[in-house]
């Protein structure tokens, strides 16, 4: 039994890609690309939704891992691209939260309710 998970491992890091396929350096950016996918489909969401200390968080621990993953050796351009994506996607959350909370946007969205619920009050003559 022993001889056979030899023969398959030798045969996996044989190929340069299966190799690849079987580090950390691919599962660990694989599996961490659930956080961007995340804040990507969170951006069509309500911005009453959104924490500012998550979102300030996931700012500064992409952009620790960004250069993390160009300071180990060999640098792993997956992982950088996977931070890449979440700081974009979680900036993009940031500016949506200080839109909402201190530039108006509640305000705004209050307003605009209540002109569309005076105009269904009010019959058009």
């Amino acid at each position: 039994m022993a001889a056979l998970a030899k023969a398959i491992n030798a045969k996996i890091r044989s190929n340069p890609m299966l190799s690849y396929v079987f580090t950390t350096h691919f599962w660990g950016p694989v599996s961490n690309f659930g956080i961007p996918i995340a804040a990507v489909l969170d951006t069509q969401k309500s911005p009453d939704l959104i924490s500012g200390q998550m979102t300030a968080a996931l700012c500064v621990y992409s952009a620790t891992f960004m250069r993390y993953s160009l300071a180990v050796s060999p640098k792993n351009y997956l992982l950088f691209g996977c931070h890449v994506i979440n700081e974009a996607a979680q900036l993009t959350q940031g500016y949506r939260y200080l839109s909402w909370h201190y530039w108006g946007g509640k305000q705004n969205a209050a307003l605009e309710a209540g002109v569309e619920a005076g105009k269904e009050a009010a019959p058009i003559k």
